[in-house]
């Protein structure tokens, strides 16, 4: 394509428009096994934009692929030509119409986020992805989404009223309702639109093609069917000789817009479900009898009936996030099935219990039958939803690949339908993982394939071609809701008869005579075997690291490991941290999926001896926070913040280390230079005018402040305390980090104060974590300080003591990063496991009874808790909450408030310090400025403290300071 072409499209566009290397890398995959790189990337700022681009690739025979969250498990989101994505600017809801129980949005209304909004309305749109808390409006119309709430509230293609869309011509049209007096009125209109009227009505008024239609179409009990062009739901209307009206959104529902470009959605709601609600959660010792049990379970007026496998369930067992959410699993089973009942009443709803425990009971399959209510029931919905990224968890190259995984057929087939496919699976040397909408017979199955290796790369079109062929064989759905994309279009011939995917290609000319809507998706299909994301029987990369990727076989592997779920999509309205740059741009290009997307294309495609050292991962990387979200929130574990650290460490091995990150990384260096003379120091610290030249030298944000550092004899301070009076609870170990002993003093005198008070002796550790030295890159001297400091820590644990610390990115470093510095596995873990914050330690005593409410204050204070990152993201947040609740009149809450934007040096700098404030007022600084000036604020990352400070102008205490006060 000549520049010169595209350089005027971008100066004829209000949006933007991106040709360079990273963003055509960023938008080459989606959640599918598939990559193709873009001519480019545009995104639109008005509909004016859309006309262009349409007017532009009708122009010069390049096809638009529409994209909203890109979170498509069939490649429906990739192709070679330009990338249209709406999900930043198309975002509004437009319009509520409560009487009519309708809603209005652009294409970009993330599904979670607009049923907030309906709350206040007793409404919400009842499709319900796994991805409900980043997919958008658009997508889900694209893919006639159906979800786990299918069985009771529809699909997408039912709840879709109304579509504004602009066509191949570039002109306007409104496709909804029509009587059939409209619908011919449509007919007489002499533009593309009436053309397109015209040639539905000539097509389907055969009856030979209407019988063609109802012969080779699915079942019509099976209300997930995306199979091509739902022509089959166009002939339900008085227009050809049924009842009701005639809507073009029947057909567009579930066309990945390939048929026209669509701007406005409006869609049909359905009242709040009732408000009471339990979720049975039936345990089998085997597929088949799972399966057996789901036919008598949904003669029930379930609200949900889902079924999770051993495979899956055992993936959950190694995420941090997911592995609380399995407190109802009893035993190892083989599959569950998810059972959910709401009623309005109480006693209703233990009506409905009862009744299904007793069809429950009366097969006598399952072996446990856990009931859930309330918040549990989010949880257990919670790692089911989780389940298609956690697939992701698979170390190594095999992976469940998403090919046959959205088969649809009538429930009465499905335990058939099963047996019938593990025969397959089996023929083909195969296990496969089963992951299914069970009462809506939709079943996400998945071979468990090396795409890398051309073997599997056959075995993937058998496979597949086999399924097909079975799901045939039952009149099912070979695409339920994950749409055809690349993966199935192929095989549309096969599931409908060759005369009906004639007529597809025909209505595809009709509304699209150029092809430039989403090339090679539904019709004339791109070959379902190639294009993958990894080349086929490639050399592997070798990589050497500096730290320790061998759990994941390499740090290639660890990126690899990004299925292109999409979790780091969520907004912070969604709950979680992961993704603080993500919340703020809005850029594909600072989630978690589009850095690991870019580090593993950068690392594969490159013949630099440094494959580290390209300018489009500093930039994928530059606004990560390192806040470690991403390493418990995503499902596949993905640990940006370390591949960061190893990046930082590669690239400045090639091109040096800047004045100003040495100067971060010795932090503690000059911090101790400074404590020599505080007064100095703190006297220049805090002067506009030596202050000024400090952060302008350094290249620190004018607007932050600078913290003043201290000097303080703790060994003095310990020694002086008489605790021959205390009855002692044993020995505990206080680890003086670099923080405490330089810059909060007063947290070290407040924890010696509070330990040695309940009763404990405190021996105390110094050391400094290098903490800086790991987010600055500076990986050899934090490798050196983790050697050193994991040997002189086994001198305590030896003697059986654990060490406790206040400040988390410090103390967490001995349980995290120092696992990938030092080589001695058995010393690293053993300095690991008995490592704690200080608020996990109390909660553990707490919870042995050697610390009761007695021994503190019955005054009565608020208290609302932030939390630091990585205390999120490798411990959890309850500790501070228990530790802190077990004064007896203290209201204590936890803030939900994601990232505080800090992040050590990161706030500092100067280019930063805008996204850091950014961050901060997302959440936090909203929470703590909307909260009374007697509630005390709790937060126990030193970072986090200067930030509330910065943001709000309060101040933060640490844990052990609010117990410390409140101690009698």
């Amino acid at each position: 394509m000549n520049t010169e072409l595209l350089n005027s499209l971008e100066q004829n566009l209000e949006g933007d428009l991106f040709v360079d290397k990273l963003s055509t890398t960023l938008y080459a995959t989606d959640a599918s096994v598939y990559r193709k790189i873009p001519l480019a990337v545009a995104l639109p700022e008005t509909t004016e934009d859309i006309k262009t681009l349409i007017r532009f690739a009708s122009e010069n025979n390049i096809g638009l692929i529409p994209r909203t969250a890109g979170t498509s498990l069939a490649g429906q989101c990739v192709g070679d030509g330009i990338v249209v994505d709406v999900s930043k600017h198309f975002t509004k809801i437009i319009s509520v119409d409560k009487d009519k129980r309708q809603v209005t949005v652009q294409p970009g209304v993330i599904r979670d986020e607009l049923n907030l909004f309906l709350e206040p309305y007793g409404l919400f749109f009842g499709p319900n992805t796994s991805t409900s808390n980043r997919c958008m409006i658009g997508g889900m119309v694209g893919n006639n989404s159906s979800g786990t709430t299918s069985i009771q509230y529809g699909i997408t293609r039912e709840k879709t009223v109304s579509l504004k869309a602009i066509l191949a011509d570039g002109s306007e049209a409104n496709f909804g309702n029509l009587t059939t007096e409209e619908f011919h009125e449509k007919r007489q209109l002499d533009t593309l639109e009436g053309k397109i009227y015209n040639s539905i009505f000539d097509e389907l008024s055969i009856k030979e093609t209407q019988q063609e239609i109802i012969t080779q179409f699915p079942k019509p009990s099976i209300h997930r069917r995306n199979t091509g062009y739902a022509v089959d739901e166009l002939l339900h209307n008085s227009v050809f000789g049924n009842e009701g009206s005639f809507n073009m959104c029947k057909l567009l529902s579930g066309s990945e817009g390939t048929l026209a470009f669509t701007t406005e959605i409006t869609l049909s709601l359905d009242p709040i479900p009732p408000k009471y609600a339990a979720m049975v959660v039936t345990h089998y010792t085997s597929l088949e009898d799972c399966l057996a049990d789901v036919v008598p379970v949904m003669e029930h007026q379930l609200h949900l009936c889902e079924m999770m496998d051993k495979v899956i369930l055992d993936c959950t067992k190694n995420n941090r996030a997911q592995l609380a959410n399995r407190f109802f699993v009893e035993g190892d089973p083989a599959a569950l099935l998810m059972l959910e009942l709401k009623a309005e009443t109480k006693a209703d709803l233990n009506y409905l219990i009862d009744s299904l425990l007793k069809t429950i009971k009366k097969s006598g399959l399952s072996y446990a039958n856990a009931i859930l209510f309330g918040d549990d029931i989010k949880k257990a919905v919670e790692l089911r939803k989780a389940g298609l990224g956690l697939l992701g968890n698979m170390v190594g190259d095999k992976k469940a690949v998403a090919c046959i995984e959205d088969t649809a057929v009538a429930i009465e087939d499905l335990k058939e339908f099963i047996g019938e496919f593990s025969t397959i699976m089996k023929g083909h040397n195969q296990s496969a993982v089963y992951y299914a909408h069970a009462g809506a017979g939709e079943l996400h199955l998945r071979p468990i394939l090396n795409l890398k290796k051309g073997e599997d790369v056959k075995l993937f079109r058998a496979i597949t071609t086999d399924v097909a062929n079975l799901t045939k064989k039952y009149n099912g759905s070979f695409s339920g809701e994950h749409g055809d994309g690349i993966v199935r279009a192929e095989f549309i011939p096969l599931m409908i008869g060759e005369k009906n995917y004639q007529l597809l290609r025909r209505i595809k000319s009709y509304f699209d005579p150029k092809g430039i809507f989403n090339p090679g998706k539904i019709v004339d299909s791109y070959p379902m075997d190639e294009s993958f994301r990894y080349k086929v029987d490639r050399k592997e990369p070798e990589i050497e690291t500096l730290l320790d990727f061998s759990e994941s076989e390499g740090i290639l592997k660890a990126a690899e490991k990004c299925n292109g779920s999409g979790d780091c999509r969520k907004t912070e309205k969604a709950s979680g941290a992961m993704c603080p740059s993500y919340h703020v741009t809005r850029n594909e290009k600072d989630t978690t999926r589009g850095r690991a997307n870019t580090l593993r294309e950068m690392l594969t495609n490159t013949d630099q001896a440094n494959k580290f050292n390209q300018k489009e991962l500093k930039e994928v990387f530059d606004l990560c926070l390192s806040c470690k979200a991403c390493s418990s929130e995503c499902p596949s574990n993905v640990d940006v913040a370390t591949l960061k650290a190893e990046f930082s460490y590669q690239y400045q091995e090639a091109n040096g280390y800047s004045f100003r990150n040495k100067l971060f990384a010795y932090n503690t260096k000059y911090n101790a230079l400074g404590s020599k003379i505080p007064k100095v120091t703190n006297f220049m610290f805090n002067s506009s005018l030596f202050g000024g030249i400090i952060k302008n030298i350094s290249g620190v944000a004018p607007e932050r402040s600078l913290p003043n550092v201290y000097k303080f004899n703790f060994d003095k301070y310990l020694g002086q305390i008489d605790t021959s009076v205390k009855k002692s609870l044993g020995s505990v170990v206080l680890y003086i980090d670099e923080f405490t002993k330089y810059l909060d003093v007063n947290l070290g005198i407040d924890a010696i104060q509070v330990l040695t008070k309940l009763g404990y002796n405190v021996e105390l550790f110094y050391a400094e974590s290098g903490r800086t030295f790991i987010s600055k890159g500076f990986l050899k001297e934090a490798k050196e300080l983790a050697l050193k400091n994991v040997v002189r820590l086994k001198e305590y644990t030896d003697k059986g003591l654990v060490i406790v610390g206040l400040e988390p990115s410090a103390i967490l470093t001995f349980r995290d990063e120092y696992k990938k510095l030092v080589s001695d596995k058995d010393l690293v873990n053993t300095v690991a496991k008995n490592s704690f914050i200080i608020e996990e330690f109390l909660a553990s005593e707490i919870e042995k009874g050697k610390i009761s409410k007695n021994q503190f204050t019955k005054e009565a204070k608020t208290v609302k808790i932030h939390s630091h990152c990585h205390q999120k993201s490798l411990s959890n947040q309850k500790v501070t909450f228990d530790v802190l609740n077990i004064i007896e009149n203290y209201k204590v809450s936890i803030i939900s408030s994601g990232c505080c934007g800090m992040a050590g040096s990161f706030g500092y700098e100067k280019e930063h310090y805008s996204t850091s404030m950014a961050v901060g007022n997302l959440k936090l600084f909203p929470a703590v400025n909307n909260s009374d000036k007697d509630v005390i604020i709790s937060a126990n990352g030193t970072s986090c403290r200067h930030q509330i400070y910065d943001g709000t102008k309060r101040k933060a205490l640490h844990p052990i300071t609010i117990i410390k006060e409140a101690l009698v």
